[in-house]
């Protein structure tokens, strides 16, 4: 019989959890070099260079891959034969106490986005807690460990269906997945769980999601199994919308496609499709009795020599005098360099200018809005001599709701995110002749690097959703939607889905 020291996992669960905060999985950084390689879309190119650049500077730098750091999802497999040195703590709060430990580190400070009391007041618990812990009693003397860090942008996406017994998942997925949008940072992985009940297909899903990068050398020796063919089969699918990185189009929408099953009832096929981002952060540990993880770290060398370089089209912007009669001049798929101040805003911030704009009481002092950008993002709190901690955007169209008040009653001129705009807000921008920026999910260490000064102007009650005043410096961006409507996450997965038609139509 073992003995595991409670002290062990407490440290092995804090351990994991900043080593995943800025090391991506081997296999999926080299299955984003083949994407990176294989890509000819220049939009989808340059993001995925993005992406790996940041991936090797958080690995150099230990500082958080993506300023969302998730919600900690962990499974813990605890053998039958073992005991626990200390019984003064349940699995449940022992991983909490590990997270708690991590998400507090004062060298690698994590953001902390877990809010108690959800459907009332969502108060932030300050440290991250309490976790998603997953627990089965298996056979041994181990204690296996799955954890991982889960986006709330990926999380969001989540799809799930009950089909009927003879309904095609494959064909499921590739109806859903274009309604997703962009918010998930692709390319990034798809977990499917099929089967059980529908609480049974969602654990599934999200647990398929601890597997390998391995769908290339499954290509290669080929499908044995139902659950191989189906994966095949949705990953051929899946990259053929020609969404592609970020949504703007692309031959690369997904590098793995994993699949989980269980038995069912005759009359029932749960499906749960949840993706992964670019921000893909999870690893595996077991404690035989012997000590905590050892986890070693990667290589520098592991990692692609990728570079990102401008264009000769590239337009630089100096902020600080900007004009809206400007921005008319931006085209969509433009890449810009944003120079000077902007602002910061999300969820809770815009939520509260609602309504101190609609009780007469106007902006707080201090904010002023005129002829100024804002920037949708929480970042993570700075450490040394950093501005501001990794400070990448966040999902765009949870500010759709928002957009014409900001337009109409604050002054900015144009808003900074990721991912897509809903019809409605891209009529808002075409109407008020502004203009909406896109910058790259996943590349949070890299966007800050451009951060150069940061201060809390209102809000500071919100935490990381506090509206900052940013001074940037060469900040990278694309015209995502210009002052016509042009909406490159409309026209660039069309362009591209038809371009892969016709590559796949010359093959054959």
């Amino acid at each position: 019989m073992s003995t595991i020291r409670q002290q062990d996992f407490i440290d092995s669960i804090e351990d994991a959890l900043q080593y995943i905060s800025f090391y991506h999985p081997l296999d999926f950084v080299q299955a984003l070099e083949k994407a990176y390689n294989k890509e000819q879309s220049k939009a989808a190119k340059d993001a995925i260079a993005q992406i790996l650049i940041n991936s090797r500077m958080s690995a150099e730098g230990k500082r958080p891959l993506c300023q969302d750091t998730g919600i900690i999802t962990c499974f813990v497999k605890v053998g039958m034969d073992v005991k626990w040195d200390k019984t003064d703590l349940t699995v449940q709060q022992m991983v909490d106490e590990g997270t708690r430990r991590a998400y507090l580190n004062p060298d690698n400070p994590l953001r902390a986005s877990i809010v108690a009391d959800p459907a009332g007041t969502r108060k932030n618990t300050k440290d991250n807690t309490p976790s998603v812990v997953h627990i089965d009693l298996v056979a041994g003397g181990e204690v296996e460990v799955m954890v991982a860090a889960k986006g709330g942008g990926s999380e969001n996406k989540t799809k799930m269906v009950m089909l009927n017994p003879s309904d095609d998942v494959a064909a499921w997925v590739e109806k859903t997945l274009p309604t997703m949008g962009a918010g998930w940072c692709p390319p990034g992985m798809l977990g499917i769980g099929i089967g059980g009940t529908a609480e049974k297909a969602a654990v599934l899903a999200k647990e398929s999601l601890m597997d390998p990068v391995d769908i290339h050398e499954l290509m290669e020796r080929g499908a044995e199994t139902t659950e191989e063919k189906l994966r095949l089969d949705i990953f051929e699918r899946a990259n053929k919308l020609g969404i592609g990185a970020q949504g703007l189009g692309g031959l690369t929408t997904v590098v793995d496609v994993k699949i989980k099953t269980a038995p069912t009832h005759a009359a029932s096929k749960p499906v749960v499709m949840i993706p992964n981002c670019a921000a893909t952060r999870h690893v595996h540990f077991t404690l035989d009795g012997s000590g905590p993880a050892n986890l070693k770290a990667p290589k520098l060398e592991d990692w692609p020599e990728v570079t990102f370089e401008v264009g000769e089209g590239t337009r630089r912007v100096n902020l600080n005098t900007l004009t809206k009669e400007d921005t008319r001049e931006w085209k969509m798929g433009e890449t810009v360099l944003l120079s000077g101040t902007i602002l910061t805003g999300r969820d809770a911030a815009h939520k509260r200018l609602q309504d101190m704009i609609n009780s007469g009481e106007g902006l707080p002092e201090g904010v002023d809005f005129d002829n100024k950008f804002i920037y949708y993002v929480g970042p993570v709190d700075a450490v040394r001599d950093e501005a501001v901690g990794p400070a990448g955007p966040t999902t765009a169209t949870r500010m759709d709701k928002f957009t014409d008040m900001m337009l109409e009653k604050t002054g900015i001129i144009g808003m900074i995110g990721k991912a897509e705009r809903g019809p409605a807000t891209v009529e808002s921008i075409k109407n008020n002749k502004s203009v909406y920026l896109m910058a790259v999910g996943g590349a949070a260490y890299l966007v800050s690097k451009a951060i150069k000064k940061a201060r809390v102007v209102a809000f500071e009650d919100l935490g990381m959703e506090a509206i900052y005043e940013f001074e940037v410096e060469d900040m990278p961006v694309t015209v995502a939607v210009d002052s016509e409507g042009a909406n490159a996450h409309t026209q660039g997965p069309a362009i591209w889905k038809a371009k892969i038609e016709e590559l796949d139509g010359k093959l054959k």
